[in-house]
């Protein structure tokens, strides 16, 4: 099977899986793949995660241009700044709408620079720091431009409102990570109000340095 075959599907797998364990619902969120070539694989704008066609995934060339398949998600320019602000680190972008991080980004207390509280090691391991961007109508440009003015320093982020945005260096390991998000906001969520057992400073140190976190 070609790179491309296997990643037509897979997309269709691991975004079924999402939507069948309602990480996201109906026609929303989207995911992005580039292959070697430099090609990207992206779900296409009003699709379902439970009902892909691997040969109706949109395919944009290098430059971004439709070459084949149905029209990309609108949300394009969120996939395009993490490729291009992350290029060696950014094999894949998942968007997803999940209830309890879009619930967290909705508090007026939550810190827009680092949303999760660190609860758990593997929020930190998988995140590092999880920016929450302020509201944008769903398609803006701006949301890639937000994304372009931190510099490349974030593998994760939020829209407010909206959902959460991961980064990573391959599908896999986005889909993972993204999870890992949703399960961490659950459990802040959970435990709001209750003073729960944060992981110390030291703690935090250890995991950034043994695992190479992204945390500046």
């Amino acid at each position: 099977m070609s790179e491309e075959a296997r990643l037509r599907e897979d997309i269709c797998l691991m975004a079924k899986s999402l939507y069948d364990r309602g990480l996201t619902a109906g026609s929303s969120g989207n995911i992005s793949v580039r292959l070697s070539d430099g090609r990207l694989l992206v779900t296409p704008t009003g699709s379902s995660f439970g009902r892909l066609d691997p040969a109706r995934l949109s395919s944009l060339g290098p430059d971004g241009r439709l070459i084949g398949g149905d029209k990309p998600t609108k949300e394009m320019p969120l996939h395009a700044a993490f490729y291009e602000t992350r290029p060696s680190k950014t094999g894949a972008v998942v968007h997803l709408h999940s209830c309890h991080s879009v619930a967290l980004s909705l508090l007026s207390d939550i810190d827009p620079d680092n949303m999760l509280p660190p609860l758990t090691a593997y929020s930190i391991m998988k995140l590092g720091k999880v920016k929450l961007l302020p509201y944008f109508m769903p398609g803006d440009p701006a949301m890639g431009d937000a994304i372009r003015g931190l510099a490349g320093k974030r593998s994760a982020v939020m829209l407010a409102a909206h959902g959460p945005v991961v980064s990573a260096k391959d599908l896999k390991a986005a889909v993972y990570a993204i999870e890992e998000l949703e399960e961490t906001a659950k459990l802040a969520i959970l435990t709001r109000g209750a003073n729960p057992s944060l992981l110390s400073q030291t703690q935090i140190a250890d995991l950034v340095r043994t695992y190479d976190v992204e945390w500046d």
